[in-house]
């Protein structure tokens, strides 16, 4: 395998992953929220760090994309389970129906594979390690 083809084999989870993380969001918005457009700054702007994040990938800022991209995947979890609640600190009072609980679900399981790709970058591991084999030592 020449190193172009590693390198895209190893590249193809990080652009799936993120392209998963961004459907979801973007389902989320358009679907759930009214008057929602790919073009709408609350779905724009987001859209365009996802971009960022992976063009940075791309170019070969691996790490500091593999930080930013599990960054950016937290936060769209934690932010996405938080603004569902209905709490008064919010400058809005989130619809508290089982459609809107779906779709928030919808969204929170689409960022799991972009956490467990961009952790795995981060910690060092592209792949997952196989298991070791052998007797285990006495005590």
């Amino acid at each position: 395998m020449t190193d172009e083809a590693a390198r895209l084999s190893e590249s193809r989870p990080v652009y799936a992953a993120a392209a998963i993380s961004w459907l979801g969001f973007l389902v989320h918005n358009v679907a759930d929220l009214p008057g929602q457009t790919l073009l709408s700054p609350e779905t724009l702007v987001p859209s365009l760090v996802t971009a960022v994040l992976v063009v940075a990938y791309a170019a070969g800022w691996r790490r500091v994309a593999a930080v930013g991209l599990l960054v950016w995947a937290t936060l769209n979890l934690v932010g996405g389970a938080l603004s569902v609640l209905p709490l008064p600190v919010l400058p809005f009072a989130p619809e508290q129906t089982l459609r809107h609980y779906s779709f928030h679900a919808l969204y929170a399981v689409t960022q799991i594979p972009l956490l467990v790709v961009s952790s795995r970058l981060v910690l060092g591991r592209s792949r997952p390690e196989p298991p070791k084999s052998g007797r285990r030592g006495r005590m």
